[in-house]
């Protein structure tokens, strides 16, 4: 008898601080405290038929720290209250009755829908990585930022059964809760019931349940904030409701949930628990996340290095300064990281900006330094490899997966990189097959799935710069370049640029050569031992990674130039007036920034005499395709060489920060 008192008290207890604080959020949403209008966003919300309203919670810390510090650190007592408080006010708004009608179209009643509260806004400690969560964020509300890798299908899920009663003519009806509801309640049973107290049959009216969409994603931390030498660490997400279908492989997205156990796998016998984050909110992340901080002083020097007339020659030095020569290349890899401007046409067409290279050639040319080098300056690149890549894994795949047994649709390393750039090294390993799944992705930009009954197109927007080795092992100069390259003309001619990479055997450039190698082996950076390990230079604190305000880090000035270092930087030609020796060379962090800068804000127009140009030199190159030099051809000439033509003079008039496509007699 104590004991079911002391429940009930406690029961109502419950009940009491439940209305008290649905009672609270009302006044804090009637109160439009701060610079939101949610009564406002409330209407324009059920206007549109959506039934989420997004919360600033920096708006809810000003109003009260308590009830803030309660939804980050208690959201499983804090959330439902705010759920039903948003319902009580929308039922009182004067746009009900649109609402009303637009859920009778669809066969609902209003009373069975729930509306629901969305947070944003400034998350403090609570702002975290996959690889950051950990056994004390559960039950916590945190807010994570990742790339979507896996997608599953949309499941109905029942969230209220009815049931007939022939023999008493009555209607039964039952509620359903899991593991993914919010609050304390038990979770109840998944299958119906057959018969009711008395014991007599019941039968199933599937027409009056009511039943929840419901999908898993997994999102795992963007390849370019992975620590090195570490895989990406992945996570579960569950959508329900109106959260489904809002994310899709190759997303990065920005995700507010609450990090909870969902309780023991297949293994009944182990102790671990299978985690997961039940989605509050998603945001869709733009080219912005990856955007550098750029200071007043940043823009400044940016402009003042644009002026220059020697710029394109400045920049193409800077990169890979440690590499000799191959300056052509180095041009073509500057070229490739500005990108042409990408056009989408009103009837559907898609025409590309990305610019795709490919360079083949003897071993111990550097190709593969020059791979790392774009590695580490995009700021979004993915690596990988010929022989360690199939045709599905650099596209897309569909799994199963091994707990559901549902089909789910994984995201391969193109669609990862979208709006970034693929490096792929040993290009000549990869079989025919898997050459052929990438011949979409080079000119479309778009991977298409039709397999296991899931019918879909995802976005592969990025550049391609591959490394290859001749099909005898060494460029042989007696045979045709069709017979040294071992690449079909499908897919050459999707490489806007082809270079033959030869190892000069001369003496004076094997001197060379050996001098440069030797001297990079003998230095020793400022500071540091001889035969001490050099330490990894983060590049982390380049990029806006937070939401957070600007912290202090992030107004300082990038250095423009970087110290001429003659063990590290030989090789180099002096700039600047005769008998002035001084080498010029832009910091790697600087040209990072001019680059994002000429990509993102420069959007260069052809005009009539670049478009003189560029017709008269296809035409030539069309004409020379049957003379004297076609046996020496190595990429057959088409229409995509006029894009490529433009696509290069476009990224060329980024580097001098032009509006207009022009010619100059800068190369």
């Amino acid at each position: 008898m104590d004991d079911d008192s002391g429940n009930g008290l406690r029961n109502v207890g419950e009940t009491e601080l439940f209305n008290e604080r649905v009672r609270y959020y009302q006044d804090f949403l009637e109160r439009d405290y701060g610079n939101n209008d949610y009564k406002d966003k409330l209407k324009k919300m059920m206007l549109n038929g959506k039934r989420r309203l997004v919360v600033n919670i920096n708006a809810l810390r000003d109003y009260s720290p308590e009830y803030a510090k309660g939804v980050l650190k208690n959201p499983m007592d804090f959330i439902p209250p705010f759920d039903k408080a948003i319902k009580e006010i929308a039922l009182a708004l004067d746009a009900l009755p649109e609402f009303r009608a637009n859920a009778a179209s669809n066969g609902t009643r209003i009373e069975d829908l729930n509306f629901y509260v969305g947070f944003e806004g400034s998350f403090g400690e609570a702002y975290l990585g996959p690889r950051d969560l950990s056994a004390a964020h559960l039950g916590r509300l945190v807010c994570l930022e990742g790339i979507v890798t896996k997608c599953s299908l949309v499941r109905p899920k029942v969230a209220r059964s009815v049931h007939y009663c022939e023999k008493t003519s009555m209607f039964i009806s039952r509620d359903y809760r899991d593991g993914t509801s919010l609050g304390h309640s038990i979770p109840t049973g998944s299958t119906y019931p057959k018969e009711d107290e008395d014991g007599n049959p019941l039968t199933t009216e599937y027409g009056l349940s009511t039943y929840r969409d419901f999908q898993t994603l997994t999102i795992q931390e963007m390849p370019e904030r992975a620590p090195a030498g570490r895989m990406p660490r992945p996570v579960d997400v569950i959508l329900d409701d109106d959260l489904v279908d809002i994310a899709k492989p190759g997303d990065r997205v920005q995700i507010v949930g609450v990090y909870r156990s969902m309780g023991k796998g297949n293994n009944s016998g182990s102790a671990t628990f299978r985690t997961a984050i039940l989605a509050n909110n998603v945001r869709h992340m733009g080219r912005e996340t990856l955007q550098p901080v750029l200071s007043e002083a940043d823009l400044t020097n940016i402009r003042k290095i644009g002026k220059k007339k020697d710029v394109f020659e400045l920049l193409s030095t800077s990169l890979a300064p440690s590499i000799y020569g191959h300056d052509m290349i180095k041009k073509a890899i500057l070229l490739l990281l500005l990108g042409g401007m990408e056009k989408n046409l009103e009837n559907g067409t898609h025409i590309r900006g990305d610019i795709n290279m490919l360079m083949i050639g003897d071993p111990s040319t550097a190709k593969s330094q020059m791979l790392r080098f774009v590695l580490n300056t995009a700021p979004l690149a993915i690596a990988t490899t010929g022989r360690g890549s199939s045709g599905v894994g650099l596209t897309a795949a569909v799994t199963q997966d091994k707990e559901t047994g549902e089909r789910t649709l994984e995201a391969g390393a193109m669609v990862l990189a979208d709006r970034g750039v693929v490096c792929i090294d040993e290009f000549d390993k990869m079989s025919d097959i898997d050459r052929v799944a990438i011949h979409e992705v080079m000119e479309q930009q778009t991977v298409t799935i039709a397999k296991a009954g899931i019918h879909t197109s995802l976005n592969a927007r990025c550049s391609v710069i591959a490394a290859a080795n001749p099909a005898f092992g060494q460029y042989d100069n007696e045979k045709s370049p069709q017979q040294n390259i071992p690449l079909p003309d499908s897919l050459l001619s999707r490489f806007d640029l082809l270079f033959v990479v030869l190892d000069n055997l001369g003496d004076e450039h094997n001197k060379l050569i050996s001098d440069h190698i030797i001297r990079m082996h003998r230095y020793v950076p400022a500071g540091l031992e001889e035969g001490a390990p050099v330490p990894d230079q983060s590049i982390a604190g380049m990029f806006s990674l937070s939401t957070e305000s600007d912290t202090p880090a992030t107004q300082q000035e990038t250095p423009v130039f970087t110290k001429y270092n003659k063990m590290l930087h030989i090789g180099l030609k002096p700039s600047g007036k005769k008998g002035d020796e001084k080498v010029q060379l832009i910091s790697i962090p600087f040209l990072k920034k001019y680059i994002h800068y000429a990509k993102s804000r420069i959007q260069p127009v052809l005009t009539d005499e670049a478009c003189q140009a560029i017709t008269e030199l296809y035409g030539k190159l069309r004409l020379e395709k049957n003379g004297n030099d076609a046996k020496y051809r190595t990429v057959p000439i088409t229409a995509r060489t006029l894009e490529t033509l433009i696509r290069l003079s476009t990224a060329h008039a980024k580097a001098r920060l032009s509006k207009v496509v022009e010619t100059v007699s800068d190369p």
